[in-house]
């Protein structure tokens, strides 16, 4: 898929992490988390739109098939409302669905996101999370970790690392919408003036 965006210094963006190493990245993660879990029955996935979503279906079916698992439950959990930059980003935020099939009592909860920079949409997941109960764990996928935390956020399995200035922007493209299949993964880098900020 060509991508159509430029930084406002005019570069084009750079494929970090094109469809099949997206497939290839998801399908390890959920061998390590049959690895690491032993009550694979007690696993609830849940995706933080928009890229988290997509991600947690493709980790549902690639779980299902290594583990022989049968439904698994699939969240979606939107974090907008319990965000500490609410009223610093000075505009009214789009509020998306949450669709939580069950209560996440004594489950192991594992929260999907496509790229973590400063953990605080996973702060915000985990905030969000406690309104449908209190699960016995909390782990955290993302596809791409940019880093520069600001909260003392562990991802628990990590697609690729991925080394970026903090104006830089990495974004997950997918098929059709914001919830279509994931098809790469974009570095757009800040301009030289704006990166040094």
């Amino acid at each position: 898929m060509a991508v159509e965006e430029t930084s406002a210094g005019g570069a084009t963006p750079q494929v970090v992490l094109d469809a099949l190493q997206v497939r290839r990245s998801m399908m390890r993660i959920a061998h390590e988390i049959v690895e690491r879990n032993d009550d694979l029955g007690s696993l609830y996935l849940v995706g933080i739109p928009n890229g988290g979503v997509p991600l947690a279906r493709q980790l549902a079916a690639n779980l299902a098939e290594i583990a022989d698992l049968g439904d698994l439950a699939v969240g979606v959990l939107d974090t907008t409302l319990y965000r500490d930059d609410l009223v610093s980003s000075g505009s009214r935020p789009q509020l998306r669905r949450t669709e939580m099939p069950s209560a996440v009592d004594d489950r192991i909860v594992i929260l999907v996101d496509d790229v973590c920079s400063t953990g605080r949409t996973i702060r915000a997941a985990m905030d969000a999370l406690m309104d449908f109960g209190r699960p016995r764990a909390v782990q955290v996928v993302a596809l791409v970790d940019r880093g520069h935390r600001e909260l003392p956020i562990k991802i628990d399995y990590v697609g690729k690392n991925i080394p970026t200035q903090r104006g830089d922007l990495v974004k997950m493209r997918t098929a059709d919408d914001a919830e279509g299949e994931p098809l790469e993964v974009v570095l757009l880098r800040a301009s030289a003036e704006g990166a040094e900020r």
